[in-house]
């Protein structure tokens, strides 16, 4: 699954400052049902069209949905327009500042136990399959939707640029022909868990990398503490290199 860009996930998150909005989005989360513009106006004692401009914009944001439906029991012709109605959405919307991506580790640690379990194999290979896999599999899609799937060259470069900005990393140009990845999206688990994260990040990048139509092999998982040693790491940055 494709994440919504950064800026869009903290301007959504951003948008429960407002104080009419944020109790409009808790109407509806606890209401336990679908929610028409005149209720939550009357329960929050607001204008209707203060209230139906914020639930658009909370809408908007990706905080809620929307579904048409006639209310009273009533139906067939002249039983009037269907009423528009809001609940909250199914997706949640996450958001970190720096962008860390902790769903996807869990995600994939989960899956590997699961294989390793089932199969009896080691969990630390089943992790870095599956994290390959992932990667694969996200890029592809990325790819796809881009209407690029045959990308190759430079614009194959581009467009694993463009993935790996998407998904937090923040890759910068090395200035011989590389990438560096100034942003660990795991960082807080890196910290005391380097050797499986960085691992399953290795992993990730490696099959994002042939889903772009880049060589694997370009993708090298450095140790960070090495990095660190040589004074070539910043604060929270991701150990793995692209090179040239």
């Amino acid at each position: 699954m494709i994440r919504a860009p950064w800026n869009r996930r903290i301007a959504a998150v951003a948008s429960l400052g407002d104080e009419s909005r944020r109790k409009l989005f808790d109407f509806v989360a606890s209401a336990g049902c679908a929610v028409s513009r005149d209720d939550a106006a009357g329960a929050l004692g607001l204008p209707r069209s203060t209230a139906s401009f914020q639930l658009d914009r909370l809408v908007q944001d990706g905080l809620l949905a929307v579904e048409f439906r006639k209310l009273g029991g009533k139906g067939g012709p002249g039983s009037g327009r269907p009423a528009k109605l809001y609940l909250p959405a199914v997706r949640e919307v996450a958001a970190s500042v720096p962008d860390r991506n902790y769903d996807l580790a869990a995600e994939l640690l989960v899956s590997a136990i699961e294989e390793s379990t089932a199969g009896g194999g080691s969990a630390r290979e089943a992790l870095v399959r599956t994290a390959h896999a992932r990667g694969l599999a996200a890029a592809r899609d990325k790819v796809a939707s881009a209407g690029q799937p045959d990308a190759r060259g430079e614009a194959a470069g581009a467009r694993f640029a463009e993935f790996l900005a998407a998904e937090g990393y923040r890759p910068e140009d090395d200035g011989e022909g590389g990438l560096v990845l100034l942003n660990c999206p795991f960082h807080r688990i890196a910290e005391g868990h380097a050797g499986v994260v960085c691992a399953m990040n290795g992993a990730f990048l490696g099959g994002a990398a042939a889903g772009c139509g880049i060589d694997p092999a370009r993708v090298q998982a450095l140790a960070i503490d090495e990095l660190r040693a040589q004074g070539a790491a910043r604060p929270a940055q991701c150990c793995a290199r692209i090179t040239p």
